[in-house]
């Protein structure tokens, strides 16, 4: 099993939340006027199968111009301590290749964090990468990888891992270490970026994103997936990681006040047990999902949610679904999280709720906004304004620009 070293380290991702990607994800629709950056290696504690993200989205990109290389958290054989340590090499989107370590069990946490410097400084000289930009997910990755010399570091905080669930208690020391190394600070929302900014002096926002042409795709006519073909309608929809960040109680309350609606949840169940999810009749978990099969879902929803819980792991999070429903042309109703209130909620695009009986009246007013014309076209006036395009271009410019400067 993977060992829980960093914080939102999920299970392994099994067949059914794989998360292949359709070709509108995979092609760039603009080439960039240069670019000159070396190889790129990513240190995660997400696994690329797991679910289709913001790693994936701008990794992927990146592949189409250099080599890019993806470590994952290790694989602990519990049940061989004979076992050599070795790299298992998996070719994913435009040649990404990811690198996972195989370990034998009964290893100590320093022993696991040599045995894996040692696999990387390995494959390092066996692959000529000399010259290359360190990308960092988690800061507990340094733990294996700070003996590289890499010419560039960027720290993509996508999330307040320290705030998370099981989070290790090193983390928060490690990401001091990380902004100390770090040229670069990129997050994952703007109230991220409050916070980060003041401990990193280039620290820059990017906020979640849009594949407006995959998710534009529920817009049209299509068949409803046999799963929820069967679920009546009106239907209230979620999808994404079902953990300790979803309001399991809401849910609960306002499936138990609105037995008329069904609502639809997609996701695998990650860090909570099922015996928690509250169980009624019009709650229909239809587990994960891959990428590309989520527009055809979002097409047979009526009104889509952010059912998100007001707790720690949730102070800081930029979802990337709020942008995704809308391209969907979905109405969408969110629990009053910073960077959905700031700017979905003021432009008046999501609408904000947050005890049970406020969510459930905007539920209901958000099912008549679906034709509400006026709303989708400020709607796509806004969308047209973000794209994962533009965030990995001027990540791009961004590095070239620190690259520059060092030479």
């Amino acid at each position: 099993m993977p060992i829980p070293t960093s914080a939102g380290t999920p299970t392994r991702a099994s067949a059914s939340v794989s998360t292949q990607t359709p070709a509108s994800s995979q092609t760039i629709t603009h080439t960039p006027s240069s670019y000159t950056l070396p190889d790129l290696v990513c240190f995660a504690h997400l696994h690329w199968d797991f679910v289709w993200q913001r790693p994936q989205h701008l990794l992927s990109r990146f592949a189409q111009y250099g080599r890019v290389f993806y470590v994952e958290e290790p694989f602990v054989h519990g049940d061989d301590a004979s076992l050599e340590a070795h790299f298992e090499i998996k070719e994913r989107q435009n040649g990404v290749k990811v690198l996972v370590a195989h370990l034998p069990a009964g290893l100590s946490e320093e022993a696991t964090d040599q045995a894996q410097a040692k696999l990387l400084t390995q494959y390092f000289a066996e692959n000529s990468i000399d010259q290359f930009v360190s990308w960092y997910y988690t800061p507990m990755a340094l733990s294996k990888s700070r003996h590289l010399q890499a010419a560039l570091t960027v720290y993509d905080c996508m999330d307040e891992l320290a705030n998370f669930k099981f989070a290790p208690p090193r983390l928060r020391e490690l990401e001091q270490e990380l902004f100390e190394r770090a040229s670069l600070v990129f997050t994952g929302g703007q109230s991220l970026y409050e916070a980060k900014s003041l401990q990193h002096a280039d620290a820059h926002a990017f906020p979640s994103s849009i594949d407006k042409a995959h998710f534009g795709q529920a817009r049209e006519a299509g068949v409803d997936p046999a799963d929820q073909a069967i679920i009546a309608h009106p239907r209230v929809g979620f999808f994404g990681v079902v953990d300790e960040r979803l309001d399991i109680e809401l849910l609960g309350q306002l499936a138990e006040a609105h037995p008329e609606w069904q609502f639809v949840i997609i996701g695998p169940v990650v860090k909570i047990e099922q015996a928690a999810l509250p169980r009624t009749s019009n709650i229909h978990y239809l587990g994960g999902k891959d990428y590309k099969e989520l527009p055809m879902y979002l097409r047979g929803w009526d009104v889509a949610t952010l059912l998100f819980a007001d707790n720690e792991s949730t102070k800081f999070i930029s979802p990337t679904k709020t942008p995704e429903y809308l391209a969907a042309g979905k109405p969408v109703v969110s629990t009053p999280i910073r960077d959905v209130v700031r700017p979905y909620g003021e432009l008046n695009l999501v609408q904000i709720a947050a005890a049970a009986d406020e969510f459930g009246q905007a539920i209901g007013r958000a099912l008549k906004q679906k034709d509400d014309a006026e709303w989708l076209a400020r709607t796509d006036e806004y969308l047209a304004t973000i794209s994962w395009d533009r965030t990995w271009q001027d990540m791009v410019n961004l590095m070239q620009q620190r690259l520059a400067d060092k030479k």
